[in-house]
């Protein structure tokens, strides 16, 4: 059997940031807080399999388990409305899915991808944090008022820690991509 390195060093590197990083949602003097919103983006960006999706929602579940019944992780977010973390995940994936029309590093380019991942997590917050706040029971009389004031407490954590592991990811993959081709470029060179 031959493996092809590259196909499964992408897999392996999200599935082991989202290990790394999912135990605690929002970080701790010890973790890094939840990368899992980037790790699903660049799922769809550059593996682009429905499988890696599955394996990632798979793992998302199990961390979340493990974390609640052997860590003494907090359960306040287990509710009805945790299947919504299904389409959640899918605006991210679907997003790094559509980034892959971008082959530059333009700044068009960067700035439509960095668009795309902002309104896609603007929307996956709207659709994980609203259907917890409606189907969680948690808030049996939750006004408008209220929910705004909770929306300004996280949105833009959740927002920013996305963003800032995309671009660091991001950034980090490109450098040694590059570095990678000099290097293979230099070797020819050699050669030759």
């Amino acid at each position: 059997m031959n493996l092809n390195l590259e196909k499964i060093t992408m897999p392996i590197a999200l599935i082991g940031l989202m290990l790394a990083t999912r135990f605690h949602h929002f970080g701790g003097t010890f973790s890094l807080p939840d990368a899992s919103l980037a790790a699903f983006f660049f799922a769809g960006m550059w593996v682009r399999t429905w499988k890696l999706f599955v394996l990632l929602l798979i793992e998302a579940g199990l961390i979340d388990y493990v974390a609640i019944t052997q860590f003494g992780v907090s359960d306040y977010c287990i509710s009805s409305a945790y299947v919504f973390l299904i389409p959640t995940y899918a605006f991210l994936w679907s997003a790094g899915y559509y980034c892959t029309r971008y082959k530059t590093l333009k700044l068009t380019e960067l700035l439509s991808q960095f668009s795309v991942l902002f309104i896609a997590t603007s929307a996956a917050f709207a659709l994980s944090n609203g259907s917890f706040y409606l189907l969680s029971d948690k808030f049996p009389d939750v006004n408008w008022l209220e929910y705004s004031t909770r929306v300004a407490k996280y949105y833009p954590s959740y927002l920013g820690y996305t963003l800032v592991y995309a671009v660091v990811i991001f950034a980090s993959v490109k450098t040694i991509q590059l570095l990678l081709s000099t290097l293979q470029t230099a070797k020819i060179s050699k050669v030759h």
